[in-house]
């Protein structure tokens, strides 16, 4: 093992990410060729097998998924060493690597945008996926921090919360109901209804406040983007329940409105979290903090935003 280089992890890290030799040696500049050499090289070196090709598809042997979890604990070390001299020079630099649900991706660029200029040395890397994908993320460590209305339950992490999430229900401006106040919960039901894909912390939320009221709706269609639901809305398919911050730019002078129905908004908070055991780099923790103040003021616009 001592003949191994960091270069020929390095390679044979991009490889297992991407699942092909070509975009390995794309990513890294690199010719095919080199590529296959150091993977060569470092498979002799570990004396066994790392992959193997079945079909057009790259499996990882037992040894190379172990080979896999030192290369990513060597960059990651790596990357923090970066991080605190840069600190110790009175510097932030480095790289944060956030994982949001879909939903977040409403307010968490108006976050990271203020952050980005207190902090111009630190290159940001931000992924917007749904909660099932961001929970396989979490699990694998392949961020830094990771943003969602629905921690996990049977994971070992550390969470806070740092901004209300309601969910609301939404409809046409012009919708019968609109103008109505304190709307029966039964009446609900009898609106066609557009409900979040399965893996979706809103669908959780909603099924969860569901069960709890014994009630059922109706639902029509399965949309997997907020904002496909919201033009479904405004083309007259039906009503859905959302995040009240897929409504914070447009406010409630657009096409959509937020119906006053018994026992909404759900109350539900946003949070920030990540694995327990993780060290943070000095990078996430200052963006942590950073956000653990702007959540108070995120929430005071989006209010005014929605009055």
């Amino acid at each position: 093992m001592k003949r191994v280089t960091l270069h020929q992890l390095q390679v044979f890290e991009a490889i297992a990410r991407s699942g092909s030799f070509t975009r390995a040696a794309e990513e890294l500049f690199l010719t095919q060729p080199t590529v296959s050499q150091q993977v060569k090289q470092l498979t002799q070196a570990v004396g066994m097998p790392l992959y193997e090709l079945i079909g057009k598809r790259l499996y990882l042997t037992d040894a190379g998924k172990e080979v896999l979890i030192v290369c990513r604990d060597i960059s990651e070390r790596l990357s923090q060493m970066e991080m605190t001299l840069a600190d110790l020079k009175g510097l932030k630099q480095g790289n944060l690597r956030l994982a949001v649900t879909t939903t977040a991706k409403y307010f968490v660029p108006r976050i990271l945008g203020p952050f980005r200029q207190c902090y111009p040395g630190i290159k940001i890397f931000l992924k917007v996926t749904n909660r099932k994908n961001l929970v396989e993320r979490l699990t694998e460590n392949l961020d830094d921090l990771y943003i969602l209305g629905q921690p996990p339950e049977n994971l070992d992490i550390s969470l806070c919360p740092f901004l209300d999430n309601p969910l609301v229900v939404i409809a046409p401006h012009n919708h019968p109901l609109a103008q109505e106040k304190n709307i029966p919960l039964q009446r609900l039901a009898e609106e066609p209804f557009i409900m979040r894909e399965s893996g979706s912390g809103t669908r959780m939320a909603v099924e969860n406040f569901l069960v709890k009221h014994k009630a059922t709706l109706n639902v029509e269609m399965e949309i997997g983007s907020n904002e496909a639901i919201k033009q479904a809305i405004v083309g007259g398919l039906g009503v859905s329940i959302l995040s009240r911050y897929v409504l914070a730019l447009e406010g409630i002078n657009g096409p959509l409105t937020i119906l006053d129905i018994e026992g909404f908004p759900i109350p539900l908070h946003w949070y920030i979290l990540y694995p327990a055991t993780k060290q943070l780099s000095i990078v996430a923790q200052t963006f942590l903090e950073y956000l653990l103040h702007e959540g108070k003021d995120m929430a005071a616009q989006t209010d005014a935003a929605l009055k």
